[in-house]
């Protein structure tokens, strides 16, 4: 029996660590930040929070769900609330910031999601690379560019990404994956998406 080296211990020992790293690393984020925006929002009213952690928290979400339901459902709210949004829109300074909060947040969630129709868009002729991206707009007319159309690209690892003008042409729709699995493959680097829940990386042996 071959004795254990120094070396081989060690590679054990950081190769289990490593892999330990992959299994915890996701949890503990995913804790940690919903431990902070929790303690955030209950931060809001601090002498209630003190008293029963998590109260402010809950009443957050719930009266949120609720005015999100009387805004939809209800001709007065609705009323109330497209009120509210044309003064905004309106208001000098005001405006600048809640026009570009309101559409970026409704183009993730909400009824109005600008995310949800999944393409590739060839970027790249000779050698030949497409990308993978969503819809936003499907013609360019109004600002005269005819067979023209707007695609959305997000950057891997980060929230951010870029808008492209591309010819209608360099476009074709994704087959296989609906639009949530298009983004976590976009976001992820290509390394998730439309595989199947099989582990993309294997410690070496």
């Amino acid at each position: 029996m071959k004795k254990p080296t120094f070396e081989n211990i060690a590679n054990f020992f950081l190769k289990n660590f490593f892999q330990g790293l992959v299994i915890i690393g996701p949890i503990g984020l995913t804790i940690f930040v919903i431990w902070y925006i929790v303690s955030a929002i209950d931060n809001i009213i601090p002498s209630v929070a003190k008293e029963i952690p998590g109260l402010v928290f809950v009443s957050t979400i719930l009266m949120t769900a609720i005015l999100g339901y009387l805004g939809n459902k209800f001709v007065v709210g609705r009323f109330f609330f497209d009120t509210m949004d044309s003064l905004l829109e309106k208001t000098p300074g005001v405006k600048h910031i809640y026009t570009p909060t309101k559409d970026v947040m409704s183009s993730f969630v909400g009824d109005k999601k600008k995310f949800n129709d999944p393409v590739w868009v060839k970027t790249n002729e000779n050698p030949e690379i497409w990308r993978i991206g969503f819809l936003t707009q499907k013609e360019m007319s109004d600002v005269e560019k005819q067979n023209y159309v707007a695609v959305y690209l997000p950057h891997s690892y980060a929230i951010s990404g870029w808008v492209i003008v591309t010819e209608e042409k360099n476009i074709k729709p994704v087959v296989g994956m609906n639009a949530a699995s298009a983004m976590k493959f976009a976001v992820s680097g290509g390394v998730a998406g439309f595989h199947s829940d099989d582990n993309i990386f294997k410690a070496p042996e």
